[in-house]
């Protein structure tokens, strides 16, 4: 995996996907989007969150899992099975998770829109992911388009 970033690209994502064994990993940065791939151990999921100015398209190319999204952290009437094939779409500002419920890791990619994450970077672990966002060095790069 290398994040060229608003360079032109092309990778096999389903590949990428599936042999991926961190938690979160930046394929490619963009100017208006970005791609990530991730690995969700069983029992464990990509934690509640909302993205206030960006939309996200998840798709699942390995494992079960279950979505629940709604508009609040204690509301989240939306909930859906779902499994290799399935794609979750997350409107901006909407609270979402995805839960791994089967035997095996969950292996999924994640389209943001605007960029989400810095270029390149890589969590091996959730755990990373949370001391990054908190460290404030998880930031999308000055050249891309921000709300």
């Amino acid at each position: 995996m290398n994040d060229n970033g608003p360079q032109p690209n092309a990778f096999d994502i389903e590949t990428l996907t599936k042999d991926n064994d961190t938690y979160r990993s930046v394929a490619w940065t963009g100017r208006y989007l970005q791609v990530t791939v991730m690995s969700i151990p069983v029992g464990e999921s990509i934690g509640l969150e909302t993205h206030p100015e960006t939309d996200q398209f998840l798709r699942l190319d390995a494992g079960r899992g279950r979505v629940v999204m709604g508009p609040a952290e204690d509301d989240l009437p939306f909930t859906q099975d779902v499994e290799d094939g399935w794609a979750v779409t997350v409107p901006a500002g909407t609270w979402h998770d995805i839960i791994n419920t089967g035997d095996e890791p969950m292996r999924l990619y994640a389209i943001y829109a605007p960029v989400h994450h810095a270029p390149g970077r890589v969590h091996p672990t959730a755990a990373d992911a949370e001391a990054d966002e908190e460290a404030g060095t998880d930031e999308p790069p000055d050249w891309s388009v921000q709300p």
